[in-house]
């Protein structure tokens, strides 16, 4: 169906103003401000997931082993350098490591097909990472 983004902004205003006590003028220019800029950048990519779901889709397929085995290595390299405190909780044998960078891979392009699916299944892999008592900076 068709998606009204004016509308959406009435109800989120009206629902800020019946949670924040102290709503005031500053706060509905500051969250219509950010309303409009999040609606700007939203109907900026209304239709494209369609085609970057396709262009993922054909990268993932053209990959051959020896590209999967250079991302593998790289989703570690790169989260580790943004988080070297994630390298004492990555203690999986190299196998299963790029299984989990696999899972990774395949999740991105999931979640251009399965939308809904994916935030119950990326909600729970958060909580069952809570429970094994990872810090949450370092997946939130």
């Amino acid at each position: 169906g068709n998606i009204h983004l004016p509308e959406y902004k009435a109800v989120m205003l009206a629902s800020l103003r019946s949670l924040c006590k102290d709503w005031g003028s500053l706060h509905e220019v500051s969250w219509s401000w950010l309303w409009e800029n999040v609606e700007r950048m939203l109907k900026a990519l209304m239709g494209k997931p369609a085609a970057q779901e396709k262009a993922l889709a054909t990268l993932y397929s053209s990959l051959d082993e020896a590209a999967l085995m250079i991302i593998r290595k790289e989703v570690y390299q790169k989260f580790f350098a943004l988080a070297p405190a994630g390298q004492d909780y990555f203690k999986q044998s190299t196998t299963r490591l790029y299984f989990i960078a696999d899972k990774l891979v395949a999740m991105t392009l999931d979640m251009y097909k399965e939308p809904k699916r994916m935030v119950e299944d990326i909600s729970a892999l958060g909580l069952r990472h809570v429970g094994y008592g990872i810090p949450t900076d370092l997946f939130g």
